[in-house]
């Protein structure tokens, strides 16, 4: 027998990318310079980065956590890594004398440091049972005040290598981070949907006693969601880092965690926990970066465009709220 065709189910399940398009239509026909290769390739690489991060912290509001630190936490190994790829006859150089390491290597070492932040203060979560709000403040003051005293100016004069991904464009036209954004999208769909530990996420944020009924170790789960978030962070701090040219210990990534855990919120990730789409936090970003591309291309109001996205912001969690209540 054919089923029938639910129109209900289907606009329920994709009304935030009805949403995207309706916003990318009326964008269209208020700006119409708006809807142009060169503008859409400006619009992704600007949102690459933050888009990152959302698809990190996504996992952290599942298991009905939050991430503050990715913003600082990106800050901090942009300024390390890029230290360890300035020229070592650079007379601005953080650490005269090292020389410009290879770029897999310092990416590594990035990593590296991003698994080792978000595994300490994932540990502590898990542990110790401290909310992740207050736990995860707690270190985003840490890692920005650990970058400013690693140096107190911009890491500038990064070599071409390890800027690659943030700034080259193939063809001269093609930026290579919007490849790498949607790279980290396919790793985390993969993640949340194909492995036991997406599988067990889901279950902690449901239900974190069942969970642990289950034979769940939450513990090693909860420090695995935070290595991830600040894996996240580190490649977004890296292509920060690369995109710019520069790392400033004081305003790389300043503020990006809001705009991460906006898009996630946006997208459909439920702050009661257990409910996540990563197409629908996909589209989140997209949708903030329309009205972010829009609304400067309007030459709106910085302010103003604050005010939209955190009306946005609030309407999406209530939102959510009201199906949370419909279900129970």
């Amino acid at each position: 027998m054919q089923k029938t065709f639910d129109k209900k189910k289907f606009l329920s399940q994709n009304s935030i990318w009805l949403v995207l398009i309706v916003l990318v239509i009326i964008m269209s026909i208020v700006q119409p310079s708006f809807f142009t290769i060169n503008n859409l390739l400006t619009l992704l690489s600007g949102e690459a980065v933050k888009g990152i991060m959302a698809f990190g912290v996504m996992f952290a509001i599942l298991s009905k956590g939050i991430d503050l630190t990715i913003g600082a936490s990106a800050a901090l190994v942009a300024c390390i890594t890029a230290s360890l790829v300035q020229p070592a006859d650079y007379a601005n150089a953080i650490l005269p004398g090292v020389g410009t390491l290879p770029a897999p290597v310092v990416i590594l070492i990035g990593l590296a440091l991003g698994a080792g932040i978000g595994a300490i203060y994932g540990a502590i979560i898990a542990y110790t049972k401290i909310p992740p709000f207050i736990a995860t403040l707690g270190a985003q003051l840490i890692c920005r005040a650990g970058a400013k005293m690693y140096t107190n100016r911009p890491v500038s004069n990064l070599s071409d290598d390890f800027r690659f991904l943030g700034s080259y464009r193939i063809g001269g036209v093609f930026p290579i981070i919007i490849i790498v954004f949607f790279v980290m999208f396919a790793i985390s769909a993969f993640l949340l949907t194909q492995t036991r530990f997406g599988k067990n996420v889901y279950a902690i944020g449901g239900n974190d006693q069942a969970a642990r009924v289950a034979g769940i170790n939450v513990e090693k789960n909860l420090i695995l969601v935070y290595v991830w978030c600040s894996l996240c962070a580190a490649i977004a701090g890296m292509l920060l880092a690369g995109r710019a040219g520069s790392a400033d210990p004081a305003n790389s990534g300043l503020n990006y965690e809001l705009d991460a855990i906006a898009a996630a919120t946006v997208g459909g990730t439920s702050h009661t926990g257990g409910i996540c789409r990563v197409s629908g936090v996909l589209a989140g970003i997209l949708i903030l970066g329309v009205i972010n591309n829009g609304l400067v291309m309007l030459k709106v109001d910085d302010n103003m465009t604050n005010i939209v996205k955190g009306i946005i912001i609030v309407g999406s969690v209530i939102l959510d709220m009201r199906k949370n209540a419909k279900r129970a």
